[in-house]
């Protein structure tokens, strides 16, 4: 009798391939490309922290000895990079009839029903990921329930950075605000490279930035050259030296209650173009064949069920993205 899904198609190493492979249609920070992934060989990543030291010299007469140099304190943290597993089944009456008569690839229907369950297993995986990501541009990594998985300002030891916009009062100096913002990333990039500040809005925030007084001229110029290109002024507002753009990410836990991954009436700032300030970190599947190998971003398996009737499928992703420098994340308030 046959068994397609004893053939080297379905194996571990193939169906892991195969959801790497399948397109990505959640999450706008992973399109932004702003946490690359980065592989690990394990389930515990340390990152290490070295503050330069830079002070003024004093100057001397010639032939003094000069000021004994001091070397940058060392910190070294320790994360738990969170399991996500997910399971499927594949049951007979999802394949059946489909195996073609004369088919010179039998193969390819099989293959078919198997890519739409890993598609849509994917999605799930890529829309938590996204969930997590946003939080790590928080300062405030959430797990799926809603509780916390890390505070990264305290993990660093640095106090959160919160600058009201006052955006209700018609006399508030938006392009100052604007300036804070910028000002508070630049001091706290400690070095790190950065072309620029990319704000993520939620609605009501975007909303009631360009219904400000001294910003609706300008977005009402901003928005009539968007048009005129065929673009969305909402995905890259600038003003003030910021890029501004509405952020509508959400979605349904386990208990069917939709999460919002940015408050009403918040934003986020962030630095873009930086080196090493933004990662994921993945880490290896716990199956006894990826063991010590460099984590993928997907791993799917299948296995038969009882007496043949059907196929268990399991997922699982082992992500962990991180800002390793929190103090460049700005909270923004409407009030």
């Amino acid at each position: 009798m046959l068994n397609p899904w004893a053939n080297d198609a379905f194996s571990m190493a193939s169906l892991t391939d195969a959801i790497n492979i399948l397109p990505n249609n959640y999450g706008r920070i992973e399109s932004l490309n702003l946490m690359p992934i980065k592989g690990v060989r394990l389930r515990t990543i340390m990152i290490e922290e070295k503050n330069g030291v830079l002070n003024l010299i004093t100057s001397k007469p010639p032939g003094s000895p000069g000021d004994q140099n001091k070397a940058g304190k060392r910190k070294l943290r320790s994360f738990v990079v969170p399991h996500l597993p997910l399971d499927d089944t594949l049951l007979p009456d999802e394949y059946e009839g489909i195996r073609a008569f004369g088919s010179e690839n039998e193969l390819a229907p099989y293959t078919a029903v198997m890519n739409d369950k890993l598609q849509t297993m994917k999605n799930k995986h890529a829309i938590t990921l996204e969930h997590l990501r946003m939080g790590a541009l928080k300062g405030i990594i959430l797990d799926g329930d809603g509780s916390e998985m890390y505070n990264l300002y305290t993990e660093f030891g640095i106090t959160a950075k919160t600058i009201s916009f006052a955006l209700g009062t018609t006399t508030t100096k938006v392009r100052s605000k604007c300036l804070a913002v910028s000002r508070h990333i630049e001091e706290n990039l400690k070095g790190e490279a950065s072309n620029g500040v990319h704000v993520l809005c939620s609605s009501g925030f975007f909303e009631a930035l360009i219904d400000h007084a001294l910003v609706k001229e300008a977005y009402q110029n901003y928005g009539e050259a968007a048009d005129r290109l065929g673009g969305d002024p909402r995905k890259g507002f600038k003003f003030g030296g910021l890029t501004f753009e509405e952020y509508i990410g959400n979605a349904p836990d386990a208990d069917g209650t939709t999460r919002k991954f940015i408050a009403d009436n918040e934003a986020h700032a962030y630095p873009t173009g930086t080196m090493s300030t933004f990662q994921t970190y993945v880490s290896p599947a716990d199956f006894t064949e990826t063991a010590n190998t460099l984590g993928l971003p997907f791993y799917a398996k299948q296995e038969p069920r009882k007496f043949n009737r059907g196929v268990d499928l399991h997922s699982q992703s082992n992500p962990l993205p991180l800002c390793k420098r929190p103090g460049v994340l700005v909270k923004l308030t409407v009030s």
